[in-house]
């Protein structure tokens, strides 16, 4: 119970009875220490006031077992980030390639299990064995001095012990990537490796141990048979380097999401009936709580303010600079920066529920998803590591019958150089290394992917569909007028219209009821509530035949707009509002105008996207005249107004048909059937879940200058994947025909396996590396 770190309470005593300070673990004796302090029903003692300053501050995190073993929970599903169909509980190897399987869901902590600062160790203790090694068996060629008799055999001896600690046990990984690899017949690069440092060492070892049972075709101009148990050992090593800086630097491809799963407080400020307060876990929140969050602090989970005035950074989760202020009936999204005021919110969801937790479960999906493009990878990999085999044996081959002596040996180095340079890990990372910092890069740009095909294919999007209500315009439409067309009052009509809106959720239904409740007027029940999708609503109130809707439903029921009704539905078209037909028994018997406002930001981002390139088309469920008057103010280049959900589908498919690549921006139910035939579907995000459901983008601020960025985000990306899939093609293409000696009829040049095996190492490392440039690029 010492050293830093320790959990237990300073209330407990050690051994010697000593106290146990909770933030340092140092021994304190209760007697004499002047720093304590009471919590709960016990009192802790502390070895300085700093460390009391801390506990007071946060007692939770003292007091409460924080374990020291794995930081993945139990029962934590593992997966392979270049095999996302691998997955298992618990960590692991994948039988594919053989990389080290990585929780789904990223862990706060630098370092899931201490695999990082294990596998630091290991090459730390491989260097200092295969150094000795190295200057052992290098020493000759590069001094010229060699250790006189009986010195160099016991040298000999040295550097074979010493480099089989490094093959048999700095490798064993290696071995036993590589044999699992042939279980379910699935050749990696560790398969290669296993081949080609057992090939070195066992050759090695034998001609160490039993020199005379060689042909002359191993032995050089003095009749001595070469060892090579320090291209063995520095192939390990190099190995073992190469697979550190390459988990080094995936362990930064999930800095992303490990930065969004920092952002949630570990406590809350929970107000009881009573009004008292308490600090709590988060874990202990429910909906329905009421939480103080003071200025500074981060809003605990995602609710609405109760009381209270401030300004709040949603920057981390939109990617927008400027603070938004919030007052009482305002939305708080959880992980979120309150600013300048104190604020008492009720919690509405909590735990996985938050917006938080679902854009880290989304972009963790996508990261693990497989883009078009790896399916080229794929196809490769299938016949790679036979191919490279195949290569390794003719390169054997062709030495050992046409090489200098002794051919054999020359042989042998040219097999084993080929079988270590080839690197078909670099290839398998190309695509999901750039998917994952793609994803997480456009998490913090308030732009979430639902996976890989979706960063791939927006770059390739020419025309973009828009919905206007809640797209173009706020989706906060409020009354403008109500035109009574048979002399009845305003109140029962506004009251009326309200009775048929009150159960519905669209921005039109509510504008009404909004309206009805300003002016008091009471909305009676209805009954034989019937919702007619892209029409209207229809009920029977106070045993009257209700309907509230466009001019096709009225069409349908067979309710004749007059001539005077018509032209005055048209002049408030004129001013850009949306113009509802309230008929009672079969009549029509008033107008109602919604007018919703443009966005502040939809004007800048409509030109941004048409100087992009995009064709911009707008569907909408409102009349012609309503929606000709927003296209003409933003500059939309084609209008398909009086639409229903079917007739978006099938105009976006009419547009698929002429040849377009389309995407569709929506956030309504009425919108999820375009959302789902287009090519990619753009959700709002304060759009519904279903609109989210059926989208592969979903905007979390729900702006269109993100369409923007995740277009520039797509097209960086596949670049980036481009310029990866070439390097690990150039690399292996190069290298394997350098290793197998394609240059020494002409130069003399040959490759050492140990050149090889540091050209492999960093083949990946570099892959990985140019993936990390997504985090800066420019969106």
């Amino acid at each position: 119970m010492s050293g830093h770190g320790s959990c237990c309470a300073g209330g407990e005593a050690s051994a010697d009875g000593m106290a146990i300070d909770p933030v340092c673990g140092m021994k304190v004796d209760p007697q004499t220490a002047r720093q304590r302090a009471e919590h709960g029903d016990q009192t802790y003692f502390f070895c300085a006031a700093r460390c009391k300053d801390k506990f007071l501050a946060d007692p939770a995190a003292y007091i409460e077992p924080r374990a020291a073993g794995p930081a993945a929970p139990a029962g934590t599903i593992y997966t392979c980030p270049m095999h996302p169909e691998v997955q298992q509980v618990g960590p692991g190897a994948c039988p594919k390639c053989g990389m080290a399987l990585e929780p789904m869901l990223p862990s706060v902590d630098a370092d899931d299990g201490g695999e990082l600062a294990s596998m630091t160790r290991r090459f730390w203790i491989l260097v200092a064995l295969t150094v000795p090694v190295f200057a052992l068996a290098m020493g000759p060629h590069l001094f010229g001095w060699r250790l006189p008799m009986p010195w160099d055999r016991v040298a000999g001896w040295v550097e074979a012990m010493l480099a089989s600690v490094v093959v048999l046990w700095g490798g064993a990984p290696f071995f036993a990537r590589g044999w699992r690899s042939l279980q379910p017949w699935q050749p990696n690069m560790y398969t290669l490796i296993a081949l080609g440092t057992g090939v070195a060492w066992l050759y090695s070892a034998v001609a160490f141990l039993l020199p005379g049972v060689f042909p002359p075709g191993f032995r050089d101009r003095h009749g001595q048979v070469a060892v090579y148990f320090e291209s063995a050992a520095v192939i390990v090593s190099l190995v073992t380097l190469g697979d550190f800086l390459e988990l080094r630097a995936r362990r930064r491809t999930g800095a992303a999401l490990k930065a969004l799963l920092g952002l949630t407080p570990k406590t809350a400020h929970r107000i009881a009936a009573d009004g008292s307060e308490s600090d709590v876990p988060l874990e202990q929140v429910r909906a329905g709580d009421v939480l103080r969050v003071r200025p500074g602090e981060k809003v605990p989970v995602d609710g609405v303010v109760l009381e209270g005035d401030s300004h709040v950074d949603e920057s981390m989760l939109t990617g927008e600079p400027m603070p938004v202020g919030k007052a009482r009936d305002d939305a708080l999204t959880g992980g979120t920066v309150n600013q300048d005021g104190a604020l008492r919110m009720r919690a509405q969801k909590v735990g996985g529920e938050t917006m938080l937790a679902q854009i880290v479960a989304l972009v963790a999906k996508a990261q693990r998803s497989k883009a078009p493009l790896q399916r080229v990878a794929d196809r490769v990999a299938t016949w790679f590591v036979p191919a490279v085999v195949t290569v390794a044996v003719l390169a054997f081959a062709l030495w050992a019958l046409l090489g200098p002596e002794p051919r054999l040996t020359h042989a042998l180095i040219a097999a084993v150089s080929v079988l270590i340079i080839a690197c078909p890990c670099a290839l398998g990372l190309a695509t999901p290394i750039s998917i994952m910092v793609a994803s997480g890069r456009g998490a913090h740009s308030g732009v979430l992917f639902k996976d890989a095909s979706a960063i791939e294919t927006l770059r390739a999007i020419d025309t973009l569909v828009l919905d206007k209500t809640g797209t173009l315009t706020t989706g906060k439409p409020s009354l403008t007028e109500l035109v009574s067309l048979d002399g009845q009052p305003r109140e029962r009509l506004l009251a009326l219209a309200a009775a048929l809106e009150q159960s519905s959720e669209h921005p039109l239904a509510r504008a009404i009821v909004i309206a009805a409740e300003a002016e008091g007027a009471t909305a009676p029940a209805a009954t034989d509530f019937r919702s007619l999708t892209g029409r209207g609503v229809s009920a029977q109130v106070d045993g009257r035949a209700l309907a509230l809707g466009n001019a096709s439903l009225l069409d349908q029921l067979q309710v004749t707009i007059a001539d005077d009704a018509g032209a005055r539905a048209e002049l408030l078209r004129r001013k850009g509002a949306t113009v509802m037909f309230l008929a009672i028994d079969g009549r029509l018997a008033a107008l109602l105008a919604v007018a919703d406002r443009i966005k502040p930001d939809t004007p800048a981002a409509i030109g941004a996207l048409r100087a992009a390139g995009l064709h911009i088309v707008m569907l909408t469920g409102d009349n012609r005249t309503t929606a000709q008057a927003v296209a003409d103010e933003l500059g939309i280049d084609e209008v398909h107004a009086d639409v229903s959900p079917v007739d978006k589908a099938a105009v976006v498919d009419a547009l698929k048909a002429a040849g377009r690549r389309v995407a569709m921006a929506g956030d309504g139910i009425n919108d999820a059937p375009a959302l789902a035939a287009a090519e990619i579907g753009i959700a709002m995000g304060g759009g519904t879940d279903v609109a989210m459901e059926s989208a592969q983008v979903t905007l979390v601020k729900g702006d269109l200058g993100a369409i923007v960025r995740a277009r520039r985000l797509s097209q960086a990306t596949v670049r980036n994947i481009h310029q990866n899939l070439f390097f690990a093609f150039v690399y292996n293409a190069i290298g394997v025909p350098l290793a197998a000696g394609a240059l020494y009829p002409w130069f003399g040049i040959t490759l050492s396996p140990m050149i090889a095996a540091a050209a492999m190492s960093l083949s990946s490392v570099s892959v990985v590396s140019n993936a990390l440039r997504l985090r800066k690029a420019q969106l």
